[in-house]
């Protein structure tokens, strides 16, 4: 066809010019009547336009065919897939969505995003992956005028996983969330050296004052609880019932296979007076091993070697199985708990955070009681997981490591799992003719009204054995030089009383001459009780300088501190992470388990991670 189009054209090509001489309407006349355009050229442009399109089709085409032979070949070998845990309800779903895998884990292998692509508000990482990880916004307590709000009431906490999710993040180059940031977890993840309780007492009360080493005018106040002891011999027998998350989220080495290594480590120390079951849900919840005594270990650790990520997450189906099978095995006495460890993406039933909270409520009035242990990270929902664990009278944890899953479940073992005291509340009353104003750092999401503390139908934190838990409060003396709460706007006056409930208490306590600071009130409950206790101690502040304070208050105040520069808190004064490490060095003191010096190790982290 080539050939003869340029026949052609040469042979025009020499009546061209008389071509390109004659009027327009004469060219258009000579095509059209054209015996040649209507013989040969049209049929030629004509066949040259389809062979075009043709070579374009058969390209499309071909690269369809190698895409479904990709596919096809993948789907050929399962062994590189994720498959789903072994119910009837999950083998149907996996053959229905074996192309959609494939197609998956071919999306896997193509190159990430680029970081520039990435845009101010979108969600994914740097690394291309989406970032849906959740953790609930909340507002720093604020300073609080001592005349016009003389109590603070908040609920005990002995959660630690904040301090767990910032290590991973900054070691990972990465400055955590403000609202990752929970002061209180934080300091809580350390143990410090309390007196030990008396012998009818579940745990001590102690306070100390110094100097606030980030605003020297200020002090700073420290009230720590020791949990009772408990021997390992001495523990009782256990109920556990591990409920464990294995839908497709949890396939990463950091989830699933993480668990599982640090479930290992806890049937290890478990005793034939122990008994473990697991229960594991994704689309659906099924029982991967009926309850068994701990000292049929490999048959527990062959179930847990067993199961293999896939599907949605139905969390709300596993959590009624699992509580379920703790009440059908519950020991009187005993330790009867669910360890759940998720990343917390429930996606399918019941995923409401709100309706799973009520659920959750509901069964703790079972006397079974809620360990949570999160992992995971750019789909990390904390929020959830956090007031899970604190509606289900439990803990929660967050695994970052296999020694951080040591600490919780092997060092760590017997606060994790039993409890010494339910509903522990603490009320501090500061006195007016010694305090200007305070601000207790940290429990934001543990705060109480007044009201609340004498209440025993009001739900607040558990203490295990041997568990240590601290609280810092920053108080402006009176006669300090400044007081933030004076830059409160004042309440208008009330048209149908007064602004405050007890005028005449308040003016007594602002004129007494007590030399005391504050008194501290605390209430709790027997693990199976339903009447509250009740502890009180008073407060001088006897002026020790932050200087001569000992090495467990140092320690604190640096863990304090950090939290506040990483939240970049408008509290944090004059505090740098300069200063924080000088302050940890000279509290480290005896650290058996490296824990400080790890403190001190990320803080150098942080600070190299600004300077970047």
């Amino acid at each position: 066809m080539a050939r003869l189009l340029r026949a052609e054209f040469a042979a025009e090509f020499e009546h061209s010019e008389d071509v390109a001489k004659a009027p327009l309407s004469a060219n258009l006349s000579d095509i059209r009547d054209d015996p040649w355009f209507w013989s040969i050229a049209r049929p030629l442009t004509v066949a040259a336009v389809i062979a075009v399109f043709a070579v374009i089709g058969l390209a499309i085409f071909g690269s369809y065919k190698l895409h479904q032979s990709e596919i096809a070949q993948a789907s050929r070998h399962p062994t590189n897939l994720p498959l789903a845990a072994p119910s009837a309800v999950e083998a149907e779903m996996a053959e229905t969505a074996t192309p959609m895998i494939a197609l998956q884990q071919l999306a896997a292998a193509q190159p990430e995003f680029r970081e520039e692509f990435s845009r101010d508000g979108d969600i994914r990482a740097q690394n291309g992956k989406f970032n849906t990880a959740d953790y609930g916004h909340f507002v720093e307590n604020p300073f609080l005028a001592a005349l016009d709000n003389p109590l603070s009431t908040f609920s005990i906490d002995v959660d630690t996983a904040s301090y767990a999710i910032a290590r991973r993040l900054i070691k990972n180059g990465t400055r955590p969330p403000k609202d990752a940031v929970r002061v209180e977890e934080m300091i809580n993840y350390f143990t410090y050296e309390y007196p030990r309780p008396k012998a009818d007492e579940p745990f001590s009360i102690n306070v100390d004052v110094a100097s606030c080493p980030w605003e020297e005018a200020h002090r700073l106040v420290r009230i720590g609880l020791k949990g009772r002891e408990i021997a390992q011999d001495k523990r009782g027998p256990s109920n556990l019932v591990f409920l464990l998350d294995v839908s497709g989220s949890m396939t990463p080495p950091e989830r699933l296979p993480l668990v599982k290594q640090a479930m290992r480590l806890l049937v290890e120390k478990l005793s034939e007076n122990d008994r473990v079951a697991i229960v594991v849900y994704a689309g659906a919840s099924g029982l991967a091993l009926p309850s068994t005594t701990g000292n049929h270990k490999e048959q527990i650790l062959s179930a847990l070697e067993s199961l293999q990520p896939g599907g949605s997450t139905n969390g709300a189906e596993g959590i009624q199985l699992a509580y379920k099978i703790a009440a059908d095995n519950f020991i009187k006495g005993g330790v009867n708990r669910v360890i759940l460890a998720t990343d917390g993406d429930f996606n399918i039933g019941v995923t409401s955070q709100g309706e799973l909270i009520r659920l959750i409520e509901e069964k703790a009035k079972s006397g079974v009681f809620l360990s949570v242990l999160g992992v995971g990270d750019d789909n990390l929902k904390d929020s959830t997981m956090q007031k899970l664990a604190d509606k289900g009278n439990g803990n929660y944890a967050y695994l970052d490591s296999l020694d951080e899953a040591r600490k919780v479940l092997v060092q760590q073992m017997n606060g994790t799992l039993v409890t010494i005291a339910k509903d522990v509340k603490i009320q501090v009353e500061f006195n007016p003719a010694q305090v200007a104003s305070y601000r207790l750092i940290g429990y934001e999401k543990r705060m109480l009204r007044k009201e609340d503390f004498n209440n025993d139908k009001i739900d607040a934190g558990e203490i295990g054995a041997g568990h240590t838990v601290t609280a810092l409060y920053e108080v402006v003396p009176v006669g300090a030089s400044t007081n933030p709460a004076a830059d409160v706007p004042p309440v208008d006056p009330l048209m149908y009383g007064t602004n405050t409930t007890h005028t005449t208490d308040v003016d007594a306590r602002s004129t007494s001459s007590s030399a005391e600071m504050l008194t501290v009130k605390l209430r709790y409950k027997k693990p199976d009780g339903d009447k509250s206790e009740l502890i009180e101690r008073a407060v001088v502040d006897d002026g020790k300088q932050f200087a001569n304070a000992s090495a467990d208050f140092k320690f604190a105040a640096a863990v304090a501190e950090f939290g506040m520069l990483l939240r970049d808190s408008e509290f944090r004064g004059n505090g740098t992470l300069g200063a924080v490490l000088e302050w940890a060095r000279e509290g480290k003191g005896i650290d058996p388990n490296g824990y400080r010096a790890g403190f001190l190790d990320l803080v150098r982290k942080a600070q190299a991670l600004k300077r970047g």
